[in-house]
């Protein structure tokens, strides 16, 4: 074996540089916060949860960052549109559910 092919020779050695476009592996705190909220919401219809999750929602649309995304990623919009979605059917039997207006013997 040469000495220049020895990988364990100093010489040899480079310095740790990232690459230009870096993809981040760990999914956004707030936007997954949101999403489970969401679920949460449409099980148990706790009105208070659903503001909360919506401003989670349009935190993770406003921090979004396009360049580091993963291309199978959930975007942004559709995490708005969950927690959006969880607020109006939290909202909604409020407005469809009207109690009796005789009291039922």
């Amino acid at each position: 074996m040469s000495s220049n092919q020895d990988p364990r020779d100093a010489s040899l050695e480079t310095k740790f540089t990232l690459p230009p476009i870096w993809y981040r592996e760990t999914n956004d705190g707030l936007g997954t916060s949101g999403m489970f909220l969401s679920g949460l919401i449409m099980v148990t219809r706790n009105r208070y949860l659903a503001w909360p999750s919506v401003l989670f929602g349009i935190s993770t649309l406003i921090n979004q960052h396009p360049l580091r995304a993963k291309e199978g990623s959930s975007g942004a919009f559709s995490n708005l549109l969950l927690c959006a979605s969880a607020l109006v059917a939290s909202y909604l039997p409020m407005f469809i559910i009207n109690p009796p207006k005789t009291p039922i013997p």
